[in-house]
């Protein structure tokens, strides 16, 4: 019976080993930019938070332009009307947010300490209606949530100035660490690893 082809030892896995093993340091580099990068946003989350919400903000202009363009090549469509409204929300929204992308940070804030505590009440909820285990862990997630959220709310609306970018450079900063330490892993892989399970059927 010939090898799994989708087994740990198949070709394509093997490939993506050895690729990983040779490209290493590219992986290092991206990392240790990430890292520098996270660590300048939080020290600069304001700042970091107006360019995200800026972004966004060309994002949704960008969206809302393609969306009108696609309804009037489609006309006759029975959706030209909600086309129209979405393509028309999406320029306004985009609009507003690049010219006053802190004020647009400020609302984004309370929304995410909503489901920051919403998010938390429902992982306790599920943690004390089920008999899974190692449930406290869930119970514990909750309640960080619920405290971050609440933390967020005592503060706001100053905190919608710095979350956001704050989130975002702790995003960058975790990811980075995570690429490095790929990169350190993929080098000390040992290259027998490239004819692991090589072995014919």
């Amino acid at each position: 019976m010939s090898q799994d082809q989708t087994g740990p030892s198949s070709p394509a896995m093997l490939v993506g080993i050895q690729e990983l093993r040779h490209n290493w340091g590219w992986f290092l580099g991206l990392g240790v930019l990430l890292i520098i990068a996270g660590m300048a946003a939080i020290g600069s989350s304001v700042w970091m938070t107006g360019l995200t919400v800026m972004f966004l903000g060309w994002l949704l202009l960008f969206s809302g332009v393609i969306q009108a363009a696609n309804f009037f090549w489609r006309k006759q469509w029975k959706g030209f009307f909600i086309d129209a409204v979405s393509a028309a929300l999406y320029i306004l929204m985009g609009i507003v947010l690049i010219k006053n992308p802190l004020e647009g940070a400020v609302a984004f804030t309370m929304l995410i300490a909503i489901l920051l505590i919403a998010g938390g009440i429902f992982r306790i909820a599920v943690c004390l209606m089920s008999k899974m285990e190692h449930k406290i862990w869930l119970f514990l997630h909750g309640v960080v949530s619920i405290v971050l959220g609440g933390m967020i709310l005592q503060e706001w609306p100053e905190s919608g100035l710095w979350v956001i970018g704050l989130f975002v450079g702790i995003d960058m900063l975790i990811g980075g660490w995570t690429l490095v330490m790929l990169a350190f892993a993929a080098k000390n892989m040992p290259s027998g690893m490239d004819d692991a399970g090589a072995a014919p059927a």
